[in-house]
């Protein structure tokens, strides 16, 4: 009897050890990497730590029997420092998952990182499509918008309103350059022209020049393809001088809700843009929000609950698959729906990409709003499959 005893505990020291050499290190470690002092904090910044967080409590700080820890740094909005970072949590930070990261540049830059070193990557501040087209990778995740989605709903819908001509104030990287050449695809393709263009630089404070170049192209459409301070900082000016007086439409082709309520809804008033969420389209999505706003102090951007969303559905892929092998979790990431108050019936493609509706959103007259943060009309929702590009013109070579 004591001779099987033995045996029954070596047996289930042996099973229990292999079931816990499963998870590397002991730990679940997710670096969120993002801009927390410059101009994309507001929409990304700690509040994305917060939602990663929250994430975490709902699976009780533990996943698979090994506990989730979050650590967070500033890529200053500087690609090398974005890489350099990544780098160091992979190498001697034995972190596991890397998330947010604002910046496409910086965003390219940590994508070739954690495909060469095998990290799963969950994007949901950049917007440049390389991202799940010619750079995608295995372990690559796009989550809450792109800048084909932002292009293909905003430009349509002032292209069926008549406004067929546009001229762009480019924020000058990776980022801006996309989002211009996305809305132009979109843009040439519908029958409308291109009438010229003009680029700033990232954090830029006066725009009075580009705006002046705008206004004297007589264009039908201004479209701003920048995001954060840039973009709040170019729609308060063009009210100022007065632009849309003179019968041109401002188009923000990346904006949100922390901007509408930095710009306040006198001079926000009237824009239409596309969002992947907005904290009051139902009682989910109104849950998720309070409990959000009570740790941040303010209603979440799409990016913020993107994060949410993201690294949920890493730890319940880990959870299904019992392991923390990227090979294993992002088979897993692809193979389960994506099912929450951001998105209902996701679906991750083979490069990386989750489909999931988008909304065509407009900017409520002052008088329109019943409170803090009741910013937007839904005019219409944007069906996944219309809303990202068919994975198959992707350009990317996982895709088969």
């Amino acid at each position: 009897m004591r001779s099987l005893l033995l045996a029954g505990t070596a047996l289930l020291t042996l099973t229990s050890g292999a079931a816990h050499a499963q998870m590397s290190n002991d730990v679940i470690r997710i670096g969120v990497l993002n801009d927390r002092s410059g101009i994309y904090a507001d929409l990304a910044g700690e509040g994305s730590a917060i939602a990663a967080r929250m994430a975490a409590e709902e699976f009780g700080g533990k996943v698979a029997g090994a506990p989730i820890e979050i650590v967070v740094a500033d890529h200053q909005n500087k690609a090398d420092i974005a890489a350099s970072k990544a780098r160091e949590w992979v190498d001697t930070g034995n972190v596991d998952v890397i998330a947010d990261v604002p910046n496409s540049a910086a965003a390219l830059a940590v994508q070739g990182i954690t495909r060469d070193k095998k990290r799963i990557f969950l994007m949901s501040g950049p917007g440049a499509t390389a991202l799940t087209g010619a750079q995608c990778s295995p372990y690559g995740f796009h989550w809450a918008y792109d800048n084909y989605a932002m292009a293909a709903g905003t430009g349509r819908a002032l292209y069926e309103q008549g406004k067929k001509n546009w001229y762009f104030v480019t924020a000058d990287y990776a980022f801006g350059q996309s989002l211009e050449e996305e809305t132009t695809k979109m843009v040439n393709k519908l029958g409308g022209k291109i009438v010229g263009s003009v680029r700033h630089p990232l954090g830029s404070a006066d725009f009075s020049s580009f705006l002046l170049q705008a206004q004297g192209s007589k264009a039908d459409v201004i479209g701003f393809a920048n995001a954060g301070a840039d973009a709040t900082n170019a729609v308060k000016q063009a009210a100022e001088f007065g632009i849309t007086q003179s019968g041109q439409s401002l188009a923000g082709l990346l904006l949100f809700i922390t901007d509408i309520h930095a710009l306040g809804l006198p001079a926000a008033q009237g824009l239409m843009f596309t969002e992947g969420f907005y904290w009051n389209l139902d009682d989910q999505t109104r849950d998720w929000s309070k409990k959000f706003e009570a740790k941040a102090g303010k209603k979440p951007t799409m990016v913020q609950a993107g994060v949410y969303s993201a690294v949920r559905h890493y730890l319940k892929a880990v959870d299904a698959a019992k392991t923390d092998d990227p090979d294993k979790v992002a088979a897993k990431m692809r193979e389960l729906p994506v099912e929450d108050m951001f998105a209902k019936k996701g679906k991750v493609a083979a490069n990386g990409r989750m489909f999931h509706d988008m909304y065509l959103v407009r900017v409520k007259a002052p008088g329109q709003s019943k409170g803090p943060w009741d910013y937007y009309d839904v005019v219409k929702t944007i069906p996944a499959e219309t809303a990202f590009l068919d994975p198959a013109l992707s350009g990317c070579p996982l895709v088969k």
